[in-house]
């Protein structure tokens, strides 16, 4: 069989990265000086800060119901601090448990950044009778805080700052205190990860390259791409919401595919120096077979990253811009930065070499590898993709939910309040389904609409696991419908001071609010049907009601990503195909290419189910099990999706090297797995060491985030490509090459290994 063509001919142009690596050796000075303005930016980027949020998503109905019932001061939690003081010796009838508590609620009050602040000191006995627990040693106050849930996270500090010289044990909960630790620990989580991230990477690099320049080369890289993609963010933050966690994904992201590419451009240097070309030519041929291979695979990082784009409006949409951000920085580094580094080392690139070093050359184990699957494909196929399969079968018991206060550690302040008050206060703890009622003008309170209001109460009080509803017109016990409508038509002035109390605290311009309790869990199928029970009859007068809370915002953020995922998920796998499809030349290879992407993520999915919704290895990995965050499976399919292109791209981009060189496929799918396959599980080891740092955060979400992407990729590098690509490609022959004519007409001739030609 003839040879075929290559994507450049000898004699003629060489190639836009062969140019890129001659300017790049000419002008290393200037590439380095001009690295490091870029590292002198991306520092004044840190050291300014930026502001990051929660996950939030704009348009949903909760969304909605909530910024109606802003104004109202009970017309949601979100900003409202519970406050629980204590003391042993002191019972709440006490003096001076009375006068501690007055006295620190009184420096809370002055803060500028408290809207009110409700105690039972001094309050009627209806009223303290809720806030006092029957122990007679606990007390519970309201702290309200002013703006929006970044101002208010903001403040948490202050408000915390002023109740501790009460004198009195105080705990704090509520949402604000637990974004305020999620933020914290975040970071924390994010400075511990790297910290073992990198020494992890650098024993992996000593073990592959065998010396000690050669393994700093990736990591510099890696420093330099998650350093200029945190300093991007932080940036962005200023303009756009961007959530605390995508310092986490771009950390995670960008310091995996970073090492990763420097790992296959260093190796092919290494390489090519070996077989005796000069430095010139040896960055040359790198650029223009690794390199080209890492700007493809960054291409298709970036076009799966791409994908959550299309959550316009979310949280994840900016983690998809983060993410592609520190991609493209990692890509440009390893293809500018590192070049010039090894323009400058040369040969040098070996020193330092290890007592553990052996000869360089393909190993034998690889070899016998390729020969065994290139001879028993079926054998290799058949039991692997059946393994892939069973492990995703949990997948189908998927349950999501958002991050609550049990994300928190045991220990965290937060979730120890949220226990006491449950276990105190269990009323002020129930669940709490928001309902604002909108009318089209005027106050909610004439006497039509509150009987209105009181009918729609009352129909609410009989659904399934309601508790009691709270709102200006059942607060005080015994008023019937005939009551509620005179009381709505007297002045304010003549009201009883409850109702006084009440119309200020649910009623807001021309919008009521309610409060509907339930004990069942937020996340639970109890509290999703009472949602979905609320919103099947909306009709309140001529008012419409609209639900909100945390059971709402997850049912809502379940069916936005659900509503989104397909165009997302086409965009990947479309844009995928079309940079396969450019690089391979081949109609073939790139689905066959989605077909194992979804195979590895398949096990991975399944794995992240199995583990964290399910339960199983939860006191291993010290994390309480529950539904999973609605964000994480589209997430890890747009970054897994493109990360996965790196060994399909690395052992592809080789075996169609063989393929062109000899026209064998047998051939060049043995050759290329036999070149590629210690390289390909050498940079999985690494990106695993990274993603499994992860694990050993404090956070449920980025603890998945990590075990999903380790688990992810060590299938991909291990059974997928090293197995089952192969084993496909031998059976399908030639008919992996099938592609236009046109494409393999127009590249005719190619030059053989290190620039020898190869004439058809």
């Amino acid at each position: 069989m003839g040879t075929r063509g290559d994507d450049s001919s000898a004699g003629g142009a060489p190639s836009l990265f062969a140019r890129l690596a001659v300017g790049v050796f000419r002008h290393r000075g200037r590439v380095l000086v001009g690295t490091l303005l870029l590292l002198g930016a991306a520092v004044w980027a840190l050291l300014r800060g930026g502001h990051l949020t929660t996950g939030t998503i704009e348009g949903i109905e909760a969304a909605r119901a909530e910024s109606l019932a802003r104004g109202a001061a009970a017309g949601s939690n979100d900003q409202t601090l519970a406050v629980i003081f204590h003391h042993d010796a002191w019972a709440t009838e006490d003096p001076r448990f009375a006068q501690a508590v007055t006295s620190a609620l009184s420096r809370v009050q002055r803060l500028p950044e408290v809207a009110s602040v409700v105690s039972p000191i001094g309050a009627p006995e209806a009223f303290r009778a809720r806030f006092v627990a029957p122990t007679g040693h606990d007390l519970l106050a309201l702290v309200r805080l002013k703006g929006g849930e970044r101002e208010a996270t903001a403040a948490f500090p202050a408000v915390r700052a002023a109740l501790d010289d009460s004198g009195l044990q105080t705990t704090l909960t509520g949402k604000v205190a637990f974004l305020a630790a999620l933020n914290e620990l975040l970071e924390h989580d994010l400075l511990r990860a790297e910290l073992l991230s990198f020494p992890l990477a650098l024993l992996v690099l000593l073990w592959v390259f065998r010396t000690v320049v050669a393994a700093m080369l990736p990591l510099v890289v890696g420093g330099l791409a998650v350093l200029c993609g945190v300093a991007g963010v932080l940036l962005l933050s200023h303009v756009t919401n961007m959530a605390q966690y995508t310092l986490n994904v771009v950390s995670l992201i960008g310091l995996g595919v970073a090492i990763d590419y420097s790992l296959f451009i260093v190796s092919r240097f290494r390489a090519e120096l070996a077989h005796g070309l000069s430095t010139e030519q040896a960055l040359t041929r790198t650029l223009d077979t690794a390199g080209r291979a890492v700007a493809f695979s960054g291409l298709a990082v970036t076009v799966g990253l791409g994908g959550l784009l299309f959550f316009r409006g979310s949280y994840l949409s900016a983690m998809g811009l983060g993410g592609a951000l520190v991609v493209a920085f990692a890509v440009l580094f390893a293809l500018t930065v590192l070049p010039a580094l090894l323009a400058w080392l040369g040969p040098r690139v070996d020193r330092g070499r290890l007592p553990f070093a052996r000869a360089e050359g393909r190993g034998g184990g690889w070899h016998a590898l390729a020969t065994w699957v290139m001879r028993h494909p079926w054998w290799v196929l058949l039991p692997t993709l059946a393994l892939l399969l069973a492990m995703g079968l949990p997948f189908r018991r998927l349950q999501l939910a958002a991050t609550d206060i049990t994300a928190l550690p045991e220990g965290t302040e937060a979730r120890r309040g949220a226990e006491t008050l449950a276990r105190l206060f269990p009323r002020e703890a129930a669940t709490r389904v928001l309902v604002a009622v909108e009318f089209p003008g005027g106050t909610p309170l004439t006497p039509e609409r509150a009987g209105a209001l009181h009918d729609a109460s009352r129909r609410i009080a009989a659904l399934p696991g309601v508790l009691g509803v709270e709102s200006a017109v059942t607060l005080v016990p015994g008023m019937d419908r005939a009551t509620v409508q005179r009381m709505a038509a007297a002045p304010p002035q003549f009201l009883p001071p409850e109702l006084q109390a009440a119309r200020a605290a649910y009623v807001t311009g021309n919008v009521a609010v309610m409060q509907v309790l339930t004990s069942s869990a937020p996340s639970s199928v109890e509290a999703r049907n009472l949602v979905r029970a609320l919103r099947e009859d909306r009709a309140v007068g001529d008012g419409r009601w609209q639900v909100g809370g945390q059971t709402a915002t997850d049912v809502d953020a379940a069916a936005f990503v659900k509503q989104h995922t397909p165009a997302a998920v086409g965009f990947v796998m479309g844009m995928t195909c079309i940079v396969l499809f450019v690089l391979l030349r081949s109609v073939v290879l790139p689905l066959k290419a989605l077909l194992m992407n979804l195979l590895s993520l398949c096990g991975s999915f399944g794995a992240l189910v199995f583990i964290f919704q399910e339960g199983h290895l939860h006191r291993l990995l010290r994390f309480e099990p529950g539904p999973i965050e609605p964000s994480l499976p589209i997430l890890l399919f747009c970054a897994l999706f493109g990360l996965s292109m790196d060994y399909e791209v690395l052992l592809l981009s080789r075996i169609r090297e063989e393929w062109l060189r000899t026209g064998d496929n047998t051939h060049a799918v043995a050759e290329g797995l036999e070149r590629t396959g210690g390289l390909i599980t050498s940079a999985a080891a690494i990106m695993v060491a990274v993603f499994a740092a992860f694990t050993l955060a404090s956070v449920v979400v980025v603890k998945a985030m990590g075990l999903g992407m380790a688990i992810a990729v060590a299938l991909d590098a291990t059974l997928v490509r090293v197995l089952i690509v192969p084993a496909m490609m031998r059976l399908m022959g030639d008919f992996n090459w099938w592609g236009p004519g046109h494409w393999r007409r127009s590249h005719a001739r190619a030059p053989g290994p290190r620039g020898t030609e190869v004439r058809p």
